[in-house]
């Protein structure tokens, strides 16, 4: 399959500071790829010089078949980019800005056409400031089609919405993952890149510690469960070594402002011994944990993350 971007030996510093240091991974024509990890990581660094807003330090990228270096303008008619942030022209309407960003490419999309794909085909003549911050976001994306584009680019394009508007954005994404535009988004919510993408890279401290697909990406780790438990009072020394006979446990960190109770809450990540739940919940049983709240999960790109990095995943 053909590749819509390399990045090869990818390096990105500031002073004595590496933003993105020796990255390398590669997009195929028509997949969704995600790039995963906290703020701070390099992923929007990364993919700056991949839009050919910023130069790199070193290293090579392809973008199209093209050197982003030596062809940044012929790539930029042929891509999409939704940035984290967009500002528009208060005073035109969106059926206008899109008229006005589609000037700017010799081949472009009708902007009635862009507003029914992202379900604002009744918002034409509405302004930006009118919008929802969902309808805003939709907004972004749209205008981020309007050349029609090869390769779309979005920048954490979930952030800020609630759980519909998050659900509209995904199916949108989904729409253009089935008209064959090749995809690649950013995000720091696991659940996200798990349902969009065909493949992943995690990113943490300016590195990529593992590129495959979600599934496969879950199925290397030693974790096969997580049990998540709040308990009446804190667990007792022989409690918790109970419960650490299986898995590994941690006390979950919480809001100072909650309520007392949810101070005592635990997660177990069980390892790949099919006997681990079992032991886990026996020892629930026979320690005498008062519960009141049990919740059992298959592993997940969260379990992923700790076990890769040794941390949670940051905001």
């Amino acid at each position: 399959m053909s590749k819509a971007i390399r990045v090869e030996g990818l390096v990105k510093r500031y002073g004595d500071f590496a933003a993105v240091d020796n990255v390398s991974f590669d997009v195929s024509e028509g997949e969704v790829f995600g790039i995963l990890g906290p703020n701070g990581a390099g992923k929007t660094t990364t993919l700056e010089i991949i839009e050919g807003l910023q130069p790199p330090t070193s290293g090579q990228v392809t973008v199209l078949g093209k050197d982003i270096r030596k062809q940044a303008r012929h790539i930029k008619a042929r891509i999409g980019v939704q940035l984290q942030s967009s500002a528009y022209f208060s005073f035109l309407t969106l059926r206008e800005i899109l008229n006005l960003l589609g000037s700017f490419y010799p081949k472009r999309l009708p902007p009635d056409e862009l507003l029914g794909l992202v379900g604002l085909a009744d918002r034409a003549n509405s302004r930006v400031n009118q919008l929802s911050i969902g309808q805003s976001q939709r907004f972004t994306v749209a205008a981020s089609l309007i050349n029609d584009p090869e390769l779309v680019i979005l920048d954490e394009p979930t952030t800020g919405l609630d759980p519909q508007a998050r659900h509209n954005l995904w199916d949108l994404i989904s729409e253009m993952h089935a008209r064959k535009v090749t995809v690649v988004l950013t995000t720091h919510y696991m659940e996200e890149a798990e349902l969009l993408c065909q493949r992943l890279a995690i990113m943490d401290h300016g590195k990529v510690v593992a590129i495959d697909s979600p599934s496969d990406l879950i199925s290397r780790i030693e974790t096969t469960y997580t049990v998540k438990l709040q308990t009446d009072r804190p667990l007792s020394d022989g409690q918790s070594h109970a419960l650490n006979e299986g898995g590994s446990l941690q006390q979950m960190d919480v809001d100072p402002q909650s309520q007392p109770a949810a101070g005592n809450s635990y997660v177990l990540r069980l390892d790949r011994n099919p006997e681990s739940l079992n032991r886990a919940l026996d020892g629930i049983v026979r320690s005498g944990i008062s519960l009141k709240h049990l919740e059992i999960q298959p592993a997940t790109l969260e379990d992923v993350f700790l076990e890769l990095t040794g941390n949670e995943l940051r905001d």
